[in-house]
């Protein structure tokens, strides 16, 4: 009985520790008897006791490593700091791991080695503004020179680029005498369409002010010419009624004509006729009432 108890025990401690389980997105190196065995992938695995062991265990994700800035020197001999992000993915576990030492150390490595050289074929102007060229030249290389380690480069990115301390003010200086001019433009043009629509407003103006003159004398003038032919026409009109009523034309002349246009201009409200006129008496009522119906007409 006791025999049992301890073989179960030790088949427990040999069998269980053995028995792997190998996770979504990894994979095992298994060696045996130190040499290259096989690889595992998602699933249960058993691994022979003392014979098998697992080498190393692979995550087949994505990596993303950010690498430290690297001083590289332009084409005009200018130094400045780089830095850079690549995107990999394992996609041969035995090759990432009997392919080179230290992977991720020698990809830091090749990554700035191939910075260095295509910066160096690259002037100051033309790094600050090529980035997508380097990062697609880098990606290009790397991805062949990480094949035999079993690895895929899938991007890289130049994450900042920072040039001497001089060469930054020197450009600081030129963006803002850049913007400077830039604001110069756009208050001169400002400046353009204010004086545009001033004068156009006091074009406008001027012609609204010339209508209305004109408007104003036609007006007057037609006032005048108006009042003229009212004031002729009743000077007319007393005259025919005077010579209807057998009036002497030389007493009219002297007297009641020139009560008559006092009438006609509104400055009197009667009309005094001479002794002489005695028989039509009730002449001026029937002036003034034609001069009341001119004037309301």
């Amino acid at each position: 009985m006791d025999f049992l108890i301890i073989a179960l025990i030790l088949i427990v401690l040999l069998i269980v520790p053995n028995i792997k389980i190998v996770s979504q997105a990894s994979a095992f190196v298994v060696e045996r008897l130190g040499s290259y065995y096989k690889t595992w992938h998602n699933g249960v695995h058993f691994k022979m006791p003392f014979i098998d062991r697992v080498a190393s265990k692979i995550t087949l994700k994505e990596i993303v490593k950010d690498f430290a800035p690297q001083p590289v020197i332009t084409k005009d001999n200018v130094t400045m700091q780089i830095d850079t992000v690549v995107y990999f993915q394992i996609t041969d576990p035995k090759l990432y791991t009997y392919g080179v030492e230290n992977p991720i150390s020698a990809i830091e490595n090749l990554t700035a080695t191939t910075l260095r050289n295509i910066i160096g074929e690259l002037e100051l102007d033309q790094t600050l503004t090529s980035r997508d060229i380097i990062n697609t030249k880098m990606r290009a290389i790397l991805d062949e020179a990480t094949d035999p380690w079993g690895v895929k480069v899938n991007r890289v990115e130049v994450k900042n680029i920072i040039p001497p301390r001089d060469i930054q003010e020197s450009m600081e200086k030129q963006m803002r005498a850049e913007r400077e001019r830039r604001e110069q433009i756009l208050k001169a043009e400002g400046e353009k369409k204010s004086s545009i629509l001033i004068a156009e407003g006091e074009k406008e103006s001027a012609i609204l002010r010339a209508e209305a003159k004109r408007e104003s004398q036609i007006r007057i003038a037609e006032g005048e010419a108006e009042a003229l032919l009212k004031l002729k026409q009743a000077e007319a009109d007393s005259i025919r009624l005077i010579k209807e009523a057998g009036a002497d034309n030389s007493v009219l002349t002297l007297k009641s004509l020139e009560t008559l246009k006092e009438v006609a201009n509104g400055s009197a409200n009667k009309i005094f006729l001479p002794t002489e006129l005695s028989n039509v008496a009730t002449l001026g009522t029937t002036v003034k009432e034609m001069f009341d119906k001119n004037e309301k007409n």
